[in-house]
């Protein structure tokens, strides 16, 4: 029997910590919940997950490679439809938001997904389970 009952919530060290949390709200419609002026950093929810972005502490920052590095791969992100997972796309598309693939079918479907950086390069999946 698990010892768990879900993730409470998502801690990711950013680079560009406000352009990282514009993410979140203007593209991803996210609310903040709160700052840490001290540390910095800022919570964030969209009614069933919660993210929080560190501020990195030194410089010069180092970018996570996917191929190399232990630690987070990416994240993913669950959207209610295939037309939300589309207009997604769109959106980023005209935020400049970085593209690794753009809507596809997931393995054999009716799953789809795509696959976007954040402004820091945080890698973000986004996912139409299709049901």
């Amino acid at each position: 029997m698990p010892k768990t009952t879900g993730v409470h919530h998502v801690g990711l060290t950013v680079s560009r910590l406000e352009e990282s949390a514009a993410f979140f709200t203007k593209v991803l419609g996210w609310h903040e919940v709160k700052r840490r002026e001290d540390y910095p950093a800022i919570f964030f929810s969209d009614g069933h997950t919660m993210i929080t972005l560190w501020s990195v502490k030194q410089q010069p920052v180092v970018m996570f490679d996917k191929n190399r590095n232990v630690g987070l791969h990416h994240i993913a992100l669950k959207v209610g439809s295939e037309l939300e997972l589309n207009m997604l796309h769109e959106t980023m598309k005209t935020n400049d938001v970085p593209v690794e693939f753009a809507p596809e079918m997931l393995g054999s479907g009716p799953a789809k997904h795509m696959m976007r950086y954040d402004p820091s390069g945080i890698r973000v999946e986004l996912i139409w389970p299709g049901n």
